[in-house]
């Protein structure tokens, strides 16, 4: 009998991703309504590389997460409109109202040295540089000037973190840790 792997063992949520680990599926837009008579949608690109809602790129739309082929793309700041090989028709395009357009977490691009997607950062356990756990990281807040990183206590209060060198000096994903110098008014 063939042994199971530590991914069979895992439970997975309505949305396919571990409750284990990270997600398997990283959310890149919001399909806003149709557009037009040949099934074109207009959606808003919830992304930090909206360059790659492309021709050719296979995206997971809505919550059963159907696989679909962009059969063209167009940047219409702030929106894009997209068109799908699988749907010709502005019917078939209307259901698709609301829905999340998803890719696969596997199929992101690295990123360079010091930068991380938020899906990585979430629930690291947060500790002060002297070694004293303070929380996890619970939620990230994007502001004008930087990130803000939410630091959820034992006791279910919240720090807030800047997510500057200053305050943050390591992010070790292997070790699932994050290594912080909050000010003392804190």
């Amino acid at each position: 009998m063939k042994a199971k792997s530590h991914r069979d063992q895992q439970e997975f949520n309505q949305q396919g991703s571990s409750n284990i680990d990270e997600p398997e599926f990283i959310c890149i837009g919001k399909i806003h309504r149709s557009h037009g008579i040949n099934g074109a949608v207009i959606m808003d690109p919830m992304t930090d590389f909206p360059e790659r809602i492309r021709s050719g790129r296979k995206v997971f739309v809505g919550t059963s997460r159907d696989p679909m082929v962009i059969k063209s793309a167009r940047s219409m700041p702030p929106f894009f409109l997209v068109q799908f090989v699988e749907i010709e028709s502005p019917e078939k395009a209307s259901e698709l109202r609301n829905q999340f357009v998803f890719v696969k977490k596997i199929d992101l691009p690295k990123l360079p040295k010091g930068r991380y997607y938020f899906h990585q950062l979430i629930g690291l356990d947060v500790f002060e540089i002297n070694g004293a756990r303070i929380g996890k990281v619970k939620e990230i807040l994007e502001t004008g000037a930087n990130d803000v990183y939410v630091i959820e206590k034992e006791d279910q209060t919240e720090v807030l973190a800047a997510g500057i060198p200053e305050v943050i000096r390591e992010i070790n994903l292997e070790e699932k840790k994050m290594v912080v110098n909050l000010p003392e008014w804190i």
